[in-house]
């Protein structure tokens, strides 16, 4: 069984069918779902999902992306979201540098960081979005060292890698291990010890190969453990294993 600790299934492209696919998940080999919010809408509607799937669980957060729309009242909501007791951490939140339009980076640090100490306030793990900002997410692991931490979708370096596991973080993987440019994920994968590691679909995003290009969900996983089996001599079979029980352990999950 697998636990797909990342998946957006509020995004529209599960439209047409996005019940009927929640609920085969555990038919379908899929254990467990974290579907993480990025502003109030989605956290909302993760929030429903989690209601209403008994394997489905909710992250309340706003992504970096969405840092304007984090308002004066949106920790306090962030805050009554988070006394439901599906809802398992605080994300996606983070930095994203990428995108020249989105949010000022002054706007996406004040958000990220108070989205940081709400998480410590409330002793909930984070979720951490990062994307051409690896130093400044860094940095900011570092001043929260403290806190049970994902940086998910990791594309940092190795060295990255190990310094982040020397703080007590984790590091999740998506389908991107399985691309040709996959060499950077694949040495942060050697470094990582298998205990500090768990998979995620991004769903509807970043399918694997053989299915680049197509909606993804969660029942993709085993592509992405069987990437991560190869580098770390491991079966694939215990790669699903070992990661269901970090994910339960980072989530406290019983």
């Amino acid at each position: 069984m697998y636990f797909d600790t990342h998946a957006h299934y509020d995004d529209e492209r599960f439209d047409n069918d996005r019940d009927e696919l929640l609920g085969k998940m555990p038919k379908n080999g899929v254990e467990l779902i974290v579907n993480p919010g990025c502003d109030e809408p989605s956290s909302l509607a993760a929030m429903d999902f989690a209601a209403r799937y008994g394997h489905v669980y909710a992250a309340v957060g706003w992504h970096p992306e969405n840092a304007d729309s984090f308002g004066g009242g949106s920790l306090e909501k962030l805050k009554k979201w988070a006394q439901s007791p599906k809802v398992v951490a605080i994300g996606e939140i983070g930095l994203d540098y990428y995108y020249e339009d989105g949010a000022d980076r002054d706007t996406q640090k004040r958000v990220f960081y108070a989205q940081l100490e709400l998480a410590r306030e409330l002793g909930l793990p984070v979720i951490v979005h990062d994307r051409e900002a690896h130093a400044d997410c860094l940095a900011a692991a570092r001043e929260f060292s403290g806190l049970r931490g994902v940086f998910h979708c990791y594309s940092g370096s190795a060295e990255m890698a190990r310094q982040l596991v020397d703080l007590g973080w984790y590091l999740s993987f998506t389908g991107a291990v399985t691309f040709k440019n996959a060499r950077r994920a694949l040495e942060a994968i050697e470094v990582c010890p298998m205990e500090r590691i768990m998979l995620e679909t991004d769903s509807p995003y970043l399918a694997p190969v053989p299915h680049r290009g197509h909606r993804n969900d969660s029942t993709m996983l085993p592509f992405i453990a069987e990437v991560i089996a190869q580098v770390k001599h491991l079966s694939t079979e215990e790669v699903a294993a070992i990661t269901l029980e970090n994910g339960k352990r980072f989530f406290d999950i019983r």
